[in-house]
Order: structure tokens, then C-alpha cells, then sequence
């Protein structure tokens, strides 16, 4: 049971998953395989009679494992739309919320609280999907375990999950800062940086496997990073909002990164608790901070009844949705569909601020955020892509010199090329 469960590790409100999921399907047809290779041979006849059970069992599994990437790739699609809508639309409407009321951190403390509900609605799931159902408080013992064998004690609280809890605050709330000085475009294609700075942490601290092609991706952000600033001439209303929005994707990978370290990874239950118990962490402990900012005037408002609980709301729900698509969408498509939701809210956030008129797109920012985003589509190829090519090539050049050599061989000796082909096809099929 515990082989065939799937971990993940919760990320921050902005950050691309990092999962592991077994592959069951891999493990149950070599099972099916076996069970039913002895009775097709013992009712063959001949040779053609194994060799035909051989190929339909062959085609079979072909179309299961097609039907099942089609499903995958299908619940990809929609994961790719849902992923990029959420992060650009609570962009957008953070940036609207702020011509409203100007309060960041209000914000971000009011979103980081509808985390409490990540627990209840992975528990409806429960109800729904798993075959034995358990009680709550049996779950939540269990979900428990993941912080060690004595649950979720003070001294557990207080030196795992509450640096976590910062860092999570800090990372939204650096996200917004940047949402108030600089255009959404500049903010979303920015951020996507993190994933640089993700390799960077773990090659240097977990001592990860280096890659070349991640390597050049990260002097890519780098560089897109230097050319963002360049395109507004090094204005110290931008050179802030860039210098915010580099140091919330530090965050969001130190966050990462971090956790990776420290508690490793969890099963959907446990990052679901995880993420309650930082929402529940930030509403008790973090709840005096904005009480502060409205006492002192740096984010104040006139009455209750005129801050906007409707962006407030819509910012808050779509953060929410966001963060569930991120962390356990893997259940249902492949984590590189997510990764790509969210570099394609890129061009969505572009498409807003271009109708809107709130960006200048000259050539310099163009080719930064193009840089940026072919650096963070390079940090998705998988650690053996260079492997995957040369087995590809492989194939292709072994595919092409048996019909070369055939077609050589034919006209310089002068045989039936027809025989040729029959004994050709032959071969091809077995």
C-alpha cells in the first residue's frame, strides 16, 4: 500500500509542483502478461499459434496504454487551462483589488486563511474515491504520522511547519508589493524565475544531479532578469517592484527547497493537514498584524463596508483553486502539464495589460520575457532527455538501413523484388 501511494510536496501559492507518483499500470500488465501467456500457448497448435496469441495480447496492451495517456493528456488540456486561468486571473484581480484598497498584506493574510479548507475538501474527496472510508479524527491521526511518531507537538510546530508559514507569507506578500510598483506581465514572467532558483538550491544544498541544460536556463533567467530592468531604463519605481518580485521566487524556492530537506515528502492527506494547519497558524498568529497596519494608517479604510470583499473573495478563491490544481493535480495528469498552466499565464497576463494599456512592449522586454520563459520550458526536460534523443535517433537511423540495404541489394543482383518484399513485410511484423 505504501509503495503505491503518491507524494507530493506542498509548494508555496506560486510555485511549480514537485511530485513522484508509482506507476501502477507498469507493475499490474506484466501480471496480466503471465497469468495469461500459459493457457494461449497450451491451446496453440503450432508456431503461428503463439505467435498470433502473442500479438494480440501485444495490440491489447498497446491500445490500454494509448487509451490511458489519452485520458491523461485529455485531463493535461484541461489542467493546462484551469492552472493558467487561476494564477492570471488572482493576478489580475489582485492588481484590480489595489485600485480599491491598497493593503497587500490584508490581502495576503485574508487568502493565506482560506488554506484551512484544504483538509475538509481533500476529506470530501476521501468519502468520494477511497474504497475504505474512514472517520475523520481516524484520518487526521493518521495524516499525523507525518510529522513523526509523537503527531504534531508544540516543539514540531514551531521548528517545521511555522518557517514554512513565513515563508509562505513572504512569498505572496513580496508577490503583491510587486503587483503595486510593476505591470502583471513584468510580475508573472519574473516569477517563473523561481524554477531557476529551484535547481540552483537543490544542486548546491541536496546536492542534485547536474544538468547542463539547466545550468544555461538559470544564466537565461539571470539575463532576462537584467534585460526586464534594462527595459524601463533602470527607474527606481521598477528596479523595486523587480528587485520584490525576484526575491518572493527566492522565497517560494527556499521554500521548496526547504522542505524537500526537512520533511521530505507527504502523501495527498498529509499535504493537505499540512497546508490546513499554515492556514489555520496564519488566521491565530498573524491575525494582530493587520489589526496594526489599520491602527497606524499604512493600510487603512474608512468602514468595514467599503473594503471590497468581492476582489477579496475572488482573489482568495482563486489562489485556493490554484493551489489545489498545483498540488494534486498529479493524480489525474502529468506533473509538466501544470508546469506549463503556469508559463502560459504569461502571455494571458500580456494580453490583459495590452488591451488594458498598461505596459509599453518594446524589444528589449519582449525578448526578456521570451528568454525568461524558454528558460523555464528547458528546466521541465527531464534529467535523461539527452538519453531519450540518442535512443530515438537510434531507433529512426536502425528503422531506415534494413530498407536501404534491401533496396541495394535488390538492384545489384537482379532478384525477385517481390519476394523481397513479402519476406520484407514478414520479418517487419514479428
Amino acid at each position: 500500500m505504501k509503495k503505491h501511494s503518491a507524494r507530493v510536496a506542498p509548494l508555496s501559492a506560486c510555485n511549480s509542483p514537485v511530485l513522484t507518483l508509482t506507476k501502477v499500470e507498469g507493475e499490474e500488465r506484466p501480471r496480466e502478461h503471465v497469468a495469461h501467456s500459459g493457457p494461449d500457448v497450451q491451446s496453440s497448435a503450432g508456431a503461428a499459434g503463439p505467435e498470433s496469441s502473442s500479438s494480440r495480447r501485444k495490440l491489447h496492451c498497446c491500445i490500454r496504454i494509448t487509451a490511458v495517456q489519452v485520458r491523461k493528456a485529455l485531463w493535461g488540456v484541461a489542467m493546462v487551462m484551469c492552472v493558467c486561468s487561476s494564477w492570471a486571473g488572482s493576478t489580475q484581480l489582485a492588481k484590480l483589488t489595489f485600485k480599491h484598497f491598497d493593503a497587500p498584506f490584508t490581502l495576503t493574510w485574508f487568502a493565506t486563511t482560506w488554506n484551512c479548507l484544504f483538509f475538509p475538501l481533500y476529506y470530501v474527496g476521501h468519502l468520494c474515491k477511497s474504497p475504505e472510508r474512514q472517520t475523520a479524527r481516524h484520518r487526521l491521526r493518521e495524516c499525523c504520522r507525518f510529522f513523526g511518531d509523537d503527531g504534531l507537538t508544540p516543539k514540531v510546530f514551531f521548528t517545521k511547519v511555522a518557517p514554512f508559514g513565513l515563508l509562505w507569507i513572504l512569498t505572496n506578500y513580496l508577490y503583491l508589493q510587486a503587483l503595486r510598483k510593476i505591470n502583471t506581465t513584468d510580475v508573472s514572467a519574473l516569477f517563473c524565475c523561481n524554477k531557476a532558483f529551484v535547481f540552483l538550491l537543490s544542486w548546491i544544498v541536496l546536492r542534485d544531479r547536474f544538468m547542463g541544460v539547466r545550468i544555461v536556463a538559470a544564466i537565461l533567467a539571470i539575463a532576462g532578469i537584467v534585460m526586464m530592468t534594462y527595459a524601463d531604463g533602470f527607474h527606481s519605481h521598477s528596479v523595486i517592484g523587480i528587485t520584490l518580485v525576484v526575491t518572493s521566487a527566492s522565497m517560494s524556492a527556499l521554500y521548496k527547497v526547504l522542505f524537500k530537506m526537512v520533511l521530505g515528502s507527504a502523501k495527498f492527506g498529509e499535504a493537505a493537514l499540512f497546508l490546513t494547519i499554515v492556514g489555520g497558524a496564519n488566521f491565530v498568529f498573524i491575525s494582530i498584524v493587520p489589526i496594526v497596519l489599520y491602527f497606524t494608517r499604512v493600510e487603512y479604510i474608512e468602514s468595514a463596508g467599503d473594503i471590497p470583499w468581492g476582489y477579496f473573495c475572488g482573489v482568495a478563491a482563486l489562489l485556493l483553486a490554484f493551489n489545489i490544481l498545483v498540488n494534486f493535480g498529479i493524480a489525474i495528469t502529468y506533473p509538466t502539464s501544470i508546469s506549463l498552466g503556469i508559463v502560459l499565464s504569461v502571455p494571458v497576463n500580456a494580453m490583459v495589460d495590452f488591451f488594458t494599456c498598461e505596459i509599453n512592449f518594446n524589444t528589449v522586454r519582449l525578448f526578456a520575457v521570451s528568454i525568461i520563459c524558454l528558460g523555464f520550458l528547458m528546466l521541465l526536460l527531464p534529467e535523461d532527455w539527452d538519453q531519450c534523443i540518442i535512443r530515438l535517433s537510434t531507433k529512426l537511423r536502425k528503422r531506415d538501413e534494413p530498407a536501404e540495404g534491401s533496396a541495394e541489394a535488390g538492384a545489384s543482383t537482379g532478384l525477385n523484388w517481390r519476394g523481397r518484399a513479402r519476406t520484407s513485410m514478414a520479418t517487419f511484423s514479428h
